[in-house]
């Protein structure tokens, strides 16, 4: 699930704040844009300029309603948004964008379900498993081990061997490009499981921790010192789902208190 790198989760809400409404909402969003019409008005919903990170899901059913729903996308942001507009922006960026899945189409809307998280209480976990299957979601950070020096590298240390010979101007001069050349996104592999998929797929902590170590990004062996150099923020999250039978339903009770 691609999101922001900006981890500033701290904004917490007191009781729940996530609302049926935020999934109808997002659902507007999606039909808009499939129907070319302009972007829909946020439904007037409590606190809509509160902010909050949030991710938005899409889940299909093959049939509706009568079978379990696969993911269909999944985007959100760590960086703190105005409830509406973060709305607005990854209810549209998880079903068009999200560049696991093709672009959701409106053949598909009838069987989708909408799910919204707002995450709170984001904390720093002294270890790796220092957080909760099924309370927290996992957010790592993992110092790349590609870019670590190797053993022996005399950039690292120094050897009490034969001498290094030193190395000509040419050689130095494509190091330090190739140096500046790697972003900090290299440097720092992320990933994030919201609270709910870890029991879900029924894993145990470690499980969780070595799936977002491949999610991240690193294919090489994972060892208890790759788990170790992680820095995790553990978060909790509130969340509300509903399919598009709940949309339909719900659109036709506006309606009618509209003409009462």
């Amino acid at each position: 699930m691609p999101s922001s790198n900006d981890t500033r989760g701290e904004v917490a809400s007191s009781g729940s704040a996530v609302l049926a409404e935020h999934c109808f909402f997002c659902f507007q969003v999606i039909l808009a844009q499939l129907n070319g019409e302009p972007e829909p008005h946020p439904l007037p919903f409590p606190d809509a300029g509160q902010e909050y990170p949030l991710f938005v899901t899409w889940n299909i059913y093959s049939t509706p309603f009568t079978s379990s729903p696969r993911l269909r996308g999944c985007i959100g942001t760590f960086e703190p948004y105005p409830l509406a507009e973060g709305l607005s922006e990854y209810a549209s960026v998880s079903a068009f964008k999200d560049r696991r899945f093709n672009p959701i189409s409106a053949k598909e809307v009838a069987r989708l379900e909408c799910g919204v998280s707002l995450l709170t209480a984001f904390e720093e976990c002294q270890d790796h498993l220092d957080w909760e299957v099924g309370v927290h979601g996992i957010y790592i950070h993992l110092p790349n081990p590609a870019l670590a020096p190797a053993a022996g590298d005399d950039s690292a240390s120094s050897s009490s061997g034969s001498s290094t010979p030193a190395p000509t101007a040419a050689a130095a001069a494509a190091a330090a490009a190739k140096r500046s050349a790697s972003s900090s996104s290299a440097h720092i592999l992320t990933a994030t499981y919201l609270p709910d998929v870890i029991p879900d797929q029924g894993w145990s902590k470690v499980e969780a921790i070595d799936s977002a170590i491949r999610k991240a990004g690193w294919n090489g062996r994972i060892t208890d010192a790759t788990r170790r150099s992680l820095r995790v923020r553990r978060y909790r999250s509130e969340k509300m789902a509903k399919t598009y039978r709940d949309f339909v339903a719900w659109q036709q009770q506006q309606q009618q208190q509209r003409q009462a």
